[in-house]
């Protein structure tokens, strides 16, 4: 059975993690693992607590698709929990410790979750095991052949991207990732063959879990210091994931990213097989040749198998090198497909939810939903709207995603909103976090370089941002809703904000 789910989890080089006492209600279920009974053993019926996340509910569609049984729970309602409730689901609102049946089997939590859940309290005094979210993917999984997508950004894309290449190899893969995906259908499945494809999460370490045949990598950069504590730690994370390779597994990772690149050259040194993507000279899989066009880009690679070229139906060069990575991650787990096939599977894939997702347009003005939180995305998501913006002009609306990041990292958030012609910083989405009044949305625009100040604008009020959109924007701008937290619901109210202002025109 599992390790003992009060264990704490320890960092790659044996660290224990987290003393501090503000985060010791923070659930840590143990190390990962994979338990080796299920899906066909003694686990029939499995409890996931918030279930409506993106990761949680992929964990749940897999168990559906595996015959097993499955509960659950979370704070609120979302888009996941009617289609697992449509496929025999029984998920409840709030949490409640008679949520959980009397013959659940194991409980399914992921870091966010608190110990001091009501449903992870009553699991422990009944003796059901309680699991990481990780664990239970890696054993819902298993013994198929997994490719990995890891990374500070870039996962969700990548991943999706990976499968559906895999996809036109002829190939019909499992996968898991943390987004709806239009060409999916879903953000899990189990598919036919013996090849799955997952989006690995290092935000808490997790991705631990998994002992893939290919891991890509596309970038590695200092994140999720709430958990880490350190960018040592970081590094240290992703070092233990390439040591998880499978025998003859091969690590591929971005050529164009420091500490991408950096990972590769310590793998290679432990006798790991490395290869390399992006524009740089040492990469085996290289970009040769780029262009934007009204309806993608156009792309030409060179890869260790020949060359490849096509249409990619997705903007932006941090696209075009993602899906050089997904093509790569695809070839080592499906060698015999030719690479055109594989990058003609990817061609047409028009991107996942939130993923430089075009909401509407509205008096002349396009409205973009995008998934960026993180700094580097941010500007790789404003580098996207600047190709198709032509004359018009960037404006971003930016939600913060957590106290901590946006703390550690206010100047890098800053640098990268000052590229846009006029960035509006919402309050900060807290998420798992405490609320922490010294860190707002000035702690960012107050972190802007020299002569950028006049761009960025704090908020105190986010209902003030459809009419200050609607005032800004001309015909012919693009607007980016930006964040990870629930800025997405503003969306609407801009489009309509936008289509008032046009009528009065």
């Amino acid at each position: 059975m599992p390790a003992d789910p009060a264990a704490p989890v320890a960092t790659p080089h044996s660290a224990p993690v987290h003393e501090s006492a503000e985060l010791r209600t923070i659930l840590r279920p143990g190390p990962v693992v994979t338990h080796e009974a299920w899906p066909h053993g003694e686990v029939r019926s499995l409890h996931v607590v918030r279930i409506g996340g993106a990761g949680m509910s992929a964990v749940a569609r897999l168990a559906l698709e595996s015959g097993i049984a499955v509960s659950g729970s979370d704070s609120q309602d979302g888009q996941f929990i009617g289609p697992l409730r449509a496929a025999g689901a029984r998920i409840g609102i709030g949490f409640d410790a008679a949520l959980l049946a009397d013959d659940v089997d194991l409980m399914v939590v992921s870091t966010a979750v608190r110990a001091d859940n009501p449903e992870v309290i009553a699991a422990r005094e009944r003796g059901i095991p309680v699991i990481h979210r990780a664990a239970a993917l890696a054993g819902l999984l298993a013994p198929r052949t997994v490719v990995a997508i890891a990374g500070t950004h870039g996962k969700t894309s990548t991943t999706a991207m990976a499968t559906v290449a895999l996809r036109g190899g002829g190939s019909d893969p499992a996968w898991a990732l943390g987004a709806a995906v239009p060409a999916l259908g879903a953000n899990a499945g189990l598919g036919a063959d013996p090849f799955a494809v997952v989006e690995a999460d290092e935000s808490d370490g997790s991705f631990l879990a998994f002992a893939p045949r290919a891991i890509v990598v596309t970038n590695q950069e200092a994140d999720h210091l709430d958990f880490h504590g350190t960018p040592e730690n970081v590094r240290c994370a992703f070092d233990a994931l390439a040591d998880r390779l499978a025998p003859g597994g091969v690590l591929v990772v971005c050529a164009d990213d420091a500490g991408a690149s950096a990972l590769g050259d310590r793998a290679a040194a432990r006798g790991h097989r490395v290869e390399r993507y992006g524009g740089a000279d040492d990469a085996a899989w290289r970009v040769v040749a780029e262009r934007a066009t009204p309806g993608g880009t156009e792309v030409r690679y060179e890869t260790p198998a020949g060359p490849a070229a096509a249409t990619l139906a997705v903007h932006g060069h941090h696209n075009v090198l993602n899906a050089l990575g997904a093509l790569a991650g695809a070839h080592a787990a499906l060698p015999e497909a030719g690479v055109q096939a594989l990058l003609d599977g990817i061609a047409p894939f028009t991107g996942a939810s939130r993923r430089f997702e075009r909401a509407g347009v509205e008096a002349g003005v396009a409205v973009y939903d995008d998934y960026a939180h993180h700094a580097r995305e941010v500007a790789a998501t404003l580098a996207a709207a600047r190709s198709i913006a032509g004359t018009g002009r960037v404006i971003a609306v930016f939600q913060p995603h957590l106290y901590s990041r946006t703390r550690d990292f206010a100047a890098d958030f800053a640098g990268a909103l000052s590229r846009a012609d006029l960035a509006l910083v919402m309050p900060v989405y807290g998420a798992r976090e405490d609320p922490d009044p010294t860190v707002t949305a000035r702690t960012i625009t107050d972190a802007a370089p020299a002569g950028a100040p006049a761009v960025l604008r704090a908020l105190e009020d986010r209902a003030d941002v459809p009419a200050l959109v609607a005032e800004a924007a001309r015909p012919g701008d693009v607007v980016l809703m930006l964040g990870a937290g629930d800025v997405v619901e503003d969306t609407p109210r801009v489009l309509e904000a936008l289509r008032g202002a046009g009528a009065r025109e």
